[in-house]
């Protein structure tokens, strides 16, 4: 029985989709379990790491770097908008930083 190997560019998609399903299902879990929101950023950024694939832009803006918080704005976040630049605020750590708004 032969193994099959997987290429680098596999393993980033596959690791990708992860990235988006852990994402979905700390949004899921917020209200009940927010602990385990911020348990699943933790995997979803620790997978990004080992497989050298960085998170979306949409996906950062749902975190706090700092301490690692899935952000909700209005319940533990704060996005304040000027012009093209955003100032993003965790409530739970109070860290702030500047984003870049999309479209």
């Amino acid at each position: 029985m032969t193994k099959k190997r997987i290429g680098k560019k596999q393993v980033q998609a596959i690791a990708l989709e992860r990235i988006y399903r852990l994402f979905e299902l700390a949004e899921q879990e917020f209200e009940k379990h927010p602990e385990r929101s911020k348990r699943y950023v933790e995997l979803a950024r620790k997978i990004g790491t080992r497989s050298n694939v960085t998170i979306p832009s949409k996906l950062k803006k749902r975190f706090c770097k700092k301490c690692g918080a899935f952000l909700v704005y209005g319940t533990n976040g704060e996005l304040e908008e000027k012009e093209k630049i955003g100032n993003l605020k965790c409530r739970e750590c109070g860290a702030e930083r500047k984003v870049k708004l999309c479209e």
